[in-house]
């Protein structure tokens, strides 16, 4: 379902000048943002029939009791905003971002239905994953009596987990995790051009894994510990909706239970497609990566999503024999020519790409390898992963049944996170048009939280987002990739880039110059406004993901320029950057 329009209610009198400008402010959003807003205007005929009207507002508003000048603002038919100069300021904030307009308030339907009956929790959770986990802490917190569903299903080739989902046991935990130590072991190589006398022995991947796996075992207990204090019930069962309020609840015994809640969360996550070809049941998904007993060896990564590509990052880092199958392009969605530096950079440190291919049958050996057959060839490999894509883990949830609306993936398509059943709810990567990354579940859980149990209205504002692809080189990027930027601006759009070194690749004689890069999209009907950020470097998720903040707050390239950066650092040459794309110039550095 699409996000309402938010509606912008002015009233006053007909001669009042400030009722005039508020009311062509409200006119103005509906007809420059059609599809956002939609203005109401409640024009009295003089001042006297306007304080005559204005009790029907203060009554029906909080925090308009006190007001009595014309105009009087509101929005979406309960937030008091105020007067003519509150609804320039609050228009300006909206129209000063780079992102888009910010959302204002969430609107929850009420249950009319299950109101006022009696239930065995008020919020019933399902799934402990980061969403799920925010949202029943946060839900608790605020005095609500709530109860957590967690129960793995294993993976085709049997790999389990705790709790916290895909994130902490199988994502990007284990992922940055494994991403660092594919790192440190290129810091030997540099660590001896530094005058260190040290020695690369090879990888213990055994010892990597064990280590992680401690780790990883030490986050499960602790958020069990963590719902404990917070006083949430955690169940380890598996749930399926029965109706609106009841979910059947089935432990690893096969002992059922019925269990009742006035409102239920659905945060399932989702979970790896496998292989559709015949013998695709040989490979393995991110589910197993990271609890293999013994090293991969050999591998083929199918797929060029940023799984596949961090995957065979790490796999190419520990000295693998790696190789990439790519159906079409690299990081599908994401600005395609830093997505192919990602590539390049890759393929430099040694992994290898197939390009225009898919695998069309996988059998086993009689020497226990894999035999994989592609459209132009064929060849054995010790492991193949499976990283083309995920779906929803929504299958058997009694969705339908209930009545819930999916789309075609089966996503939950929701308004504010609420579905079309009042009492049914969902967050996280199991929802329609919702990022599938961990930090938006957690901001979703907990603004849910607030908005069903606290004082909050607003939801989570998701524009300029940022995200990291962990490869050989890492990808960050925040707000609109050089295509999409194109498309919209046309020829306002201009780009200013470089390509640079890191002082810390001088000195190593391995380090190629000049591989790193980063490039900023402005809009130049728009003060040369900042709608896009793109780095490839070394840190560069540490690097680009605060400039969110400055996005959403309306950056412009003058104001980026404008900072002095630190030196010498790799985050400084975003404030350096001068040479725009279009001088058709060379943007190399050279110079510190």
């Amino acid at each position: 379902m699409a996000a309402p329009r938010v509606k912008v209610s002015v009233a006053g009198w007909t001669k009042c000048p400030f009722f005039q400008t508020a009311a062509n402010v409200a006119a103005s959003l509906e007809h420059l943002f059609p599809g956002d807003y939609e203005a109401e205007i409640v024009e009295l005929p003089d001042r006297d029939a306007f304080v005559k009207w204005l009790p029907k507002v203060q009554e029906r508003l909080d925090g308009a009791r006190e007001h009595t000048s014309s105009p009087v603002v509101w929005i979406a038919d309960s937030q008091y905003l105020g007067g003519c100069s509150d609804l320039l300021d609050w228009s300006r904030k909206r129209m000063s971002s780079s992102c888009g307009p910010a959302p204002v308030v969430a609107v929850t339907q009420p249950d009319t239905e299950g109101a006022g009956k009696e239930y065995d929790y008020d919020l019933l959770v399902v799934g402990g994953g980061s969403g799920g986990l925010a949202c029943a802490k946060a839900a608790s917190e605020l005095g609500a009596n709530v109860a957590l569903l967690d129960f793995v299903k294993p993976s085709p080739q049997g790999s389990t987990w705790g709790l916290g989902g895909t994130c902490v046991n199988v994502g990007c935990i284990p992922k940055k995790l494994f991403h660092h130590a594919a790192m440190a072991g290129e810091g030997i190589h540099d660590a001896q051009a530094f005058g260190w006398k040290v020695t690369k022995e090879g990888h213990d991947w055994n010892k990597l894994v064990d280590s992680v796996r401690d780790y990883i075992r030490s986050l499960n207990f602790g958020y069990k510990v963590q719902l404990r204090e917070k006083k949430v019930k955690y169940l380890n069962k598996l749930g399926t909706l029965v109706d609106e309020h009841s979910v059947k609840c089935v432990d690893k015994k096969g002992r059922e239970e019925t269990i009742t809640a006035e409102r239920i969360l659905v945060a399932v996550g989702g979970r790896p497609k496998q292989l559709d070809c015949p013998g695709g049941e040989l490979a393995i998904t991110s589910d197993d990566m990271f609890f293999l007993d013994s090293p991969p060896g050999k591998t083929l990564v199918v797929g060029a999503s940023y799984v596949a590509l961090e995957c065979a990052s790490f796999l190419t880092g520990f000295g693998y024999d790696t190789t990439v199958m790519v159906r079409s392009i690299l990081l599908r969605g994401f600005d395609q020519q830093m997505a192919e530096m990602v590539g390049s950079a890759m393929e430099k440190l040694g992994t290898k790409f197939i390009h225009g291919s898919v695998p069309r049958k996988l059998e086993k050996t009689e020497s226990g390898k894999i035999r994989v057959f592609f459209d132009n060839g064929e060849d054995d490999f010790d492991t193949v992963l499976a990283a083309v894509g995920r779906d929803a883990d929504t299958s058997g949830l009694g969705l339908e049944a209930v009545g819930v609306e999916l789309n075609r993936s089966g996503k939950l398509r929701t308004t504010h996170m609420q579905t079309n059943i009042p009492s049914v709810f969902g967050i996280g990567d199991c929802v329609e048009g919702v990022p599938e990354l961990t930090p938006v579940a957690i901001h979703l859980g907990r603004n849910l939280a607030e908005r069903l149990y606290g004082k909050a209205t607003n939801p989570v504002d998701m524009r300029c987002v940022p995200t990291a692809v962990f490869a050989g080189l890492e990808y960050c990027c925040v707000g609109l990739s050089e295509e999409d930027a194109k498309e919209e601006l046309g020829d306002n759009l201009e780009v200013y880039h470089t390509a640079f070194t890191p002082l810390q690749w001088t000195v190593p004689d391995n380090r190629e110059y000049n591989q790193c890069y980063c490039k900023v999209l402005v809009d130049k009907s728009r003060n040369e406004r900042v709608v896009g950020i793109h780095q490839v470097s070394p840190e560069a998720g540490e690097i680009v993901q605060a400039y969110g903040v400055a996005m959403k707050l309306g950056m412009t390239f003058a104001d980026l320029k404008a900072l002095v950066g630190i030196h010498p650092t790799i985050g400084e040459e975003l404030c350096l950057l001068a040479e725009p794309k279009s001088s058709g110039k060379d943007a190399v550095k050279s110079g510190c």
